[in-house]
């Protein structure tokens, strides 16, 4: 994938034959122009360069992280599609306008949960087990500290929550009340066979997927359960470099880890739960976030962006 940086993409465009009917928080999905958002086969997605962290989107976005998450992205659903299908129909078919950074995709009606795989403990993972010793549920040997190392990895659900409200950790318990025994035990299957595969793809080339969200939905054409939504994307996973990792504290990181940190410290003069909105990024946070997800696509893919 070549790449001449560009002026970030915030805004859904205008594009000819689809019709804008959704905005995520990076995310823009499309319909082909005149059909039922809720009964579309297809879908276009697309991923721009906005950038949230603690359910604020951020200002000024960073730089083609629209086209560093897709192409991530379907290497990973490359790598997996022989564990579960996937909901991308084509890279290529997109509009002119917003190539590399659109996928044209089967429409999905999502499952209500996002479906997170922990194989190292941190975040909010490891605020709940210093809490109560367990996590999603799973109670935990004792001892445990920043960046420890979970073996097997734990699925640990949590709630879909509506745009600018946070999602909220539940049990696996609590997922099978919501979902039913059935469709929760296959999501922690495959949540867990996507972790694992996705874990030792990546500790070849010398990174840590420390955990993950994933997103799964039924086809609207014969009901088959798919990965959906982006895959393992800095985005969505944490991913550490394994040379700097060491127990007992968070290794630096190639993901939007980089950011929180820059927003929960002095620097930015923002109080995380403050009833106002985060400081516009800086320059150098902007520069350095775009270049640690440029560093995770080359060495997750071992292509050159």
């Amino acid at each position: 994938m070549s790449s001449h940086l560009t002026s970030p993409l915030i805004e859904a465009p205008q594009l000819e034959g689809w019709d804008h009917v959704v905005s995520g928080k990076v995310r823009e999905l499309y319909v082909p122009t005149g059909v039922d958002p809720s009964a579309a086969e297809e879908v276009l997605v697309l991923a721009t360069d906005r950038i949230s962290a603690y359910d604020h989107s951020l200002q000024p976005g960073i730089p083609e992280k629209g086209c560093l998450l897709t192409g991530i992205s379907m290497f990973w659903f490359e790598q997996l599609e022989d564990i579960v299908p996937h909901h991308v129909l084509s890279a290529t078919d997109v509009p002119a306008e917003v190539a590399g950074r659109a996928l044209r995709c089967r429409g999905l009606d999502m499952v209500a949960l996002e479906c997170i795989a922990r194989g190292h403990l941190t975040g909010s993972g490891l605020a709940d087990y210093r809490a109560g010793g367990s996590v999603g549920g799973h109670v935990l040997p004792a001892g445990l500290v920043e960046a420890s190392r979970l073996e097997p990895a734990i699925f640990t659900p949590s709630t879909k929550a509506e745009a600018g409200q946070h999602d909220e950790n539940i049990t696996v318990a609590q997922a099978r009340e919501l979902l039913g025994e059935e469709l929760t035990s296959q999501l922690e299957s495959l949540t867990l066979a996507v972790f694992e595969r996705a874990r030792r793809i990546a500790a070849e080339q010398g990174i840590i997927l420390a955990d993950t969200k994933l997103e799964f939905g039924h086809s609207r054409v014969d009901g088959t359960l798919m990965l959906g939504d982006e895959v393992l994307t800095p985005d969505s996973s944490r991913f550490w470099s394994a040379d700097t990792h060491a127990p007992g504290r968070t290794p630096p990181s190639l993901d939007k880890q980089f950011v929180r940190d820059w927003l929960t410290s002095a620097a930015s003069g923002w109080h995380r739960g403050a009833d106002v909105p985060p400081p516009a990024l800086p320059a150098e946070v902007v520069e350095q976030t775009r270049s640690r997800y440029v560093e995770a696509y080359e060495r997750l893919t071992g292509r050159s962006f």
